[in-house]
């Protein structure tokens, strides 16, 4: 999992922002990965264990399906 320190949106979303913005390192929440409604940045974001956040993208990346 590469780290940085801007929010990212997949680049399979394509131009409809219909997505999830990710965070993936924050220095102020180490070892924590944070998702928010690209389209609404102002609601309430889920935060991870980034652990628990690499098992979940192995498995919507086929992995586990």
């Amino acid at each position: 999992m590469t780290r940085q320190s801007a929010w990212h949106i997949s680049t399979y979303s394509g131009d409809n922002d219909n997505c999830v913005q990710v965070k993936l390192h924050d220095p102020t929440l180490p070892g924590t990965v944070r998702a928010r409604d690209s389209k609404d940045t102002a609601l309430p974001e889920v935060r991870v264990a980034a652990v628990v956040w690499g098992v979940f993208v192995a498995y919507v990346g086929g992995a586990g399906a």
